[in-house]
């Protein structure tokens, strides 16, 4: 399995925002979005070729060690600010890229569990495999994440007839606690959000989050000023970019 990092943090969006978690993301994607935060894992792919025992014995060290200091309580919307970080976290995020390219992840996952990892699979929803999960997180793409033609015309067409598959949808909703997560551009967005679900009708909307597309707070800061209030009007919820908050767009954390 291709990694590119491993390494310890918070996890900054969705349910368990604020939790600490390892993360382990691998390298390579079905898909190319045009805004996608961590392009090392996409468009460009790095890392090294790991086995799932190194992939476990990196977690345990890591799990191991005293915690970074970075995981110090903080700010106005920290993680647990009452609190210190607690040593030998048990929350395992798999995510990429699309870690569900690669079938090293069902045993890997499969021995997290053994472990008494909480497991967070992060993934597109384009692609299925039967692995271990305690949260399906999913990423559906709306047309908003197609990458423009000038920039790769192979990719254009290619991203465009990938980042839907209703079938594998269906498949994970009904095998695993899931949320579903759109990145949302503009109100025209929230429109095709909610063609999407009338197109899924098994999809509870409480947990559909809507988080706005940004790289840094002051468009997250703006983009939220309309869409939280959206989210409030019908019924689904608001997912802030923590980690932007918190760390910008430095890897490793």
């Amino acid at each position: 399995m291709r990694v590119a990092e491993i390494f310890r943090s918070i996890q900054g969006e969705g349910r368990l925002t604020g939790v600490e978690s390892i993360f382990v993301r691998s390298s390579g994607c079905n898909l190319r979005c045009r805004f996608c935060d961590t392009p090392y894992a996409s468009w460009t792919p790095e890392g090294d070729d790991l086995s799932v025992n190194e992939i476990l014995d990196r977690v345990e060290e890591l799990r191991r060690q005293p915690p970074p200091e970075f995981l110090a309580p903080q700010g106005p919307h920290g993680r647990q600010e009452d609190s210190a970080p607690v040593a030998g976290a048990r929350h395992a995020v798999l995510t990429g890229g699309e870690p569900m390219l690669f079938a090293e992840l069902i045993p890997l996952t499969a021995r997290l569990h053994e472990q008494g990892w909480h497991i967070t699979v992060e993934t597109s929803g384009t692609l299925y495999l039967p692995v271990t999960c305690d949260l399906m997180s999913i990423s559906p793409k709306l047309s908003n994440s197609t990458p423009p033609a000038e920039l790769e015309p192979r990719w254009t067409r290619r991203h465009a007839l990938n980042r839907q598959h209703p079938e594998v949808m269906r498949r994970l909703l009904a095998e695993y606690d899931y949320q579903l997560k759109f990145v949302i551009d503009c109100p025209a967005d929230c429109a095709e959000v909610e063609t999407y679900l009338a197109g899924l009708p098994e999809i509870e909307r409480g947990r559909v989050l809507l988080m706005p597309q940004g790289v840094d707070t002051q468009g997250l800061a703006e983009k939220a000023q309309w869409l939280e209030p959206y989210c409030r009007r019908h019924g689904l919820a608001f997912c802030p970019r923590r980690q932007v908050e918190w760390f910008a767009a430095r890897r490793g954390r």
